[in-house]
């Protein structure tokens, strides 16, 4: 009988096992990774665990990548992806502008001292309260997602106001990492259609109400785009559907919104988008398809969210119990689905590491799972971890910064993890844990 044994491998990270993790990750001793010059088991010490670690260095380097790509563009930064009052003041310091999509999302901008007018509001379901205070704190631009917002905001605004907008249009494009993240096609709750005319009939109603000024179009893909080419393909029918504006209307927009969507590696190996290469090739095609139709190019509008947030976020968690039964190995933490819906939502795939010493170097194959009372909550599954890891230990998971807090849920009522920001050899606690305290105030019933 043969005995087949795991390959053993390096005990310090490699190039590329980091690539995903934030720049100033490093590793002074076999197993002890730092970010921000911290050392994560130094903040699942402070903080205690589950915990996400946000790394404020990394924020401010992708947004100033965009800043270089897309000199001529504003660069808006997609709140819904992850948002606090530090994640607001540091992208309004790098020059982006901000989309939010609720009342919750503005009213922490404004309270963070964000411009208002450097304030997008997006939503296809936009209720009176959101658009209140919209209008109350004077956001930039309300991107009109439906026919009847027209005369909702025309009547707030009332008839000596004023108000730009925008609207957003379905280019019948499909491009996205999943189903549900695909947003630019006709089968879906965004946006007005091109092709039924549904986009053309709304405009033609915003153009006739005065107090309400139309800037531009807008459109949404959808997320975790890698390929160029879907967003060449948008400027074309973007640019297509103005010219046909400034003939029957004679309007001339300036704006275009090519919203974002722009995909982030998870794990080692995975496809990114080339950002330089994306905004070479959109500005030609948008300067190409102008000069063709003859329209004067329209300024244009990025709003990146993952791409920024994403791998500057790194979740830490603690090992409760290895379990192995019917042939499997699960490694419980925790934390799980109530702080990270996505795998279950998606079947997202990450690449986690043991931190914070240094683990045997025969790997096995395991499947970390959460605590929460579903057979689906499941933080990686199939991922090669050291065969020694046992209760205890903690689990680093990186690009853990967006779409993981901001969707957290409050399920068996665990509460939602804090977030701490690392920079320069320094940890300070942004978000705090919600308590069991706040759990029970929110419930005044009996």
């Amino acid at each position: 009988m043969t005995t087949v044994h795991e390959p053993a491998v390096p005990a310090t990270a490699s190039a590329e096992e980091l690539s995903v993790w934030p720049a100033s990750t490093a590793e002074p001793r076999p197993g002890d990774l730092t970010v921000g010059g911290v050392a994560l088991a130094e903040i699942a010490g402070r903080f205690d665990t589950p915990v996400y670690v946000l790394d404020e260095s990394e924020v401010r380097r992708r947004c100033q990548n965009y800043r270089d790509a897309f000199p001529e563009a504003e660069i808006h930064y997609a709140a819904k992806a992850f948002l606090c009052r530090a994640m607001a003041h540091w992208v309004e310091e790098e020059g982006l502008g901000l989309d939010v999509c609720s009342a919750g999302e503005l009213e922490l901008a404004v309270a963070a001292g964000f411009p208002p007018d450097k304030i997008v509001l997006h939503g296809n379901a936009k209720t009176p309260h959101d658009l209140k205070k919209a209008l109350w704190y004077g956001v930039g631009r309300i991107v009109i997602d439906s026919p009847s917002e027209i005369a909702r905001i025309a009547a707030a605004v009332g008839p000596d106001g004023h108000q730009k907008v925008m609207v957003r249009v379905v280019p019948g494009i499909s491009a996205g990492g999943h189903e549900k993240i695909r947003t630019g096609t006709e089968d879906q709750k965004f946006g007005l259609s091109i092709s039924d005319g549904y986009a053309q009939h709304a405009i033609a109603r915003i153009l006739d109400q005065p107090q309400l000024e139309l800037t531009g179009l807008h459109c949404h893909l959808g997320s975790q785009i890698t390929d160029v080419k879907p967003y060449l393909s948008a400027v074309r029918r973007m640019v297509g559907l103005m010219a046909r504006l400034r003939g029957q209307h004679g309007v001339v927009l300036e704006e275009l919104d090519l919203g974002g969507g722009h995909g982030v590696a998870y794990r080692p190996g995975e496809q990114t988008m080339d950002l330089t290469r994306l905004a070479r090739k959109v500005r030609a095609e948008l300067t190409e398809a102008c000069a063709a139709a003859g329209l004067t190019v329209p300024r244009l509008i990025i709003e990146p969210g993952r791409a920024i947030a994403g791998p500057a976020g790194i979740a830490l968690y603690r090992v409760v119990s290895v379990k192995h039964t019917g042939g499997h190995t699960f490694v419980a933490v925790d934390g799980g689905m109530s702080d990270n819906p996505r795998p279950v939502l998606y079947g997202v795939r990450y690449a986690p590491r043991l931190v914070g010493r240094r683990g045997s170097t025969t790997l096995a194959p395991v499947t970390v799972v959460g605590r929460h009372c579903e057979a689906g909550d499941v933080v990686a599954a199939d991922v090669q971890l050291p065969d020694d890891v046992g209760a205890g230990d903690l689990i680093a998971v990186p690009v853990a910064g967006a779409y993981h807090l901001s969707m957290a849920s409050g399920y068996n009522l665990v509460g939602r993890p804090p977030v701490a920001a690392v920079r320069d050899g320094r940890a300070r606690l942004l978000v705090r844990r919600e308590s069991l305290e706040d759990i029970r105030s929110r419930d005044v019933g009996l």
